[in-house]
């Protein structure tokens, strides 16, 4: 028969090894309220005022159009799931992009979900620099030698100002 230090040991384990499978879930960028989603912007009625008011400063503001006329506001938002020690995965992500024109008012609501998503490519190159590469031992030592010993021994006005011991 098992003593009671040893099924509480146990289960104290079974525990901690069950908890250790369930995924922890992480909510990142803009969080909507019940009273303030962003896919509720209207474009008849809605301006740069009113939906800041309604939902506060967006995740992100373009830098970029194609038309300088309209301006972009952006709302991310994603859920992510980890398991343990595995890297996190993107469960969900919802993103709404609401374009002003020029005079601020709401011209279009579009809403986007992970589903829209596209891989990019890295272009993993470097630029060339010019001269050659130097060693550790070269960068530490290189300078021994190429100093001007009267400006150690303050012997000339060194440009810059004379702070120094051979300063005035």
């Amino acid at each position: 028969m098992l003593s009671t230090n040893t099924k509480t040991v146990a289960v104290i384990i079974v525990s901690l090894l069950a908890t250790a499978c369930n995924p922890i879930l992480r909510t990142h960028g803009y969080i909507p309220t019940k009273d303030a989603k962003p896919q509720e912007v209207n474009a008849d009625t809605d301006t740069k005022a009113t939906v800041l008011a309604r939902l506060g400063n967006p995740s992100v503001k373009s830098t970029f159009e194609e038309d300088i006329d309209n301006d972009t506001w952006f709302y991310i938002n994603s859920v992510r799931q980890r398991y343990a020690y595995l890297r996190p995965q993107i469960e969900e992500r919802t993103i709404t992009a609401i374009s002003f024109n020029i005079d601020g008012q709401v011209i279009k609501v579009g809403k986007y979900g992970i589903e829209d998503g596209r891989y990019v490519n890295y272009v993993d190159r470097k630029t060339p620099t010019r001269g050659r590469e130097l060693s550790v031992l070269e960068q530490i030592f290189g300078t021994i030698g190429r100093i001007p010993t009267e400006q150690i021994s303050g012997q000339q006005d060194i440009p810059g100002g004379g702070g120094g011991p051979g300063g005035r």
